[in-house]
């Protein structure tokens, strides 16, 4: 009796993990053709991203150049402190 709930066991566990496998495979696979799909897109001219707010841009620098610190750069012009530090990295570039 004992030998058999071990060996039902260690089958089990051997089935979840070969499943676990091809679930990361296929998971893989997914990524890979979803990656290729945007690069043929992006090529092709299809697949460009969301475009720049300029007029956000303009107000982050407004307020940059007034002294304001990033996160109330970010609280003023209502967007994230990413945004605000590309935008001064954007500046300092120049």
């Amino acid at each position: 009796m004992m030998f058999t709930d071990r060996m039902l066991a260690a089958i089990n566990y051997m089935m979840i993990d070969m499943m676990a496998a091809i679930a990361r495979k296929d998971y893989q696979q997914r990524r890979l053709r979803q990656a290729q799909g945007i690069e043929k897109a992006r090529a092709s001219g299809v697949y460009k991203g969301r475009p720049v707010d300029a007029e956000l841009r303009n107000r982050v620098r407004e307020l940059l150049a007034a002294g304001l610190g990033i996160r109330a750069v970010a609280r003023h012009a209502a967007c994230s402190t990413t945004t605000v530090m590309k935008v001064r990295d954007g500046l300092a570039q120049r």
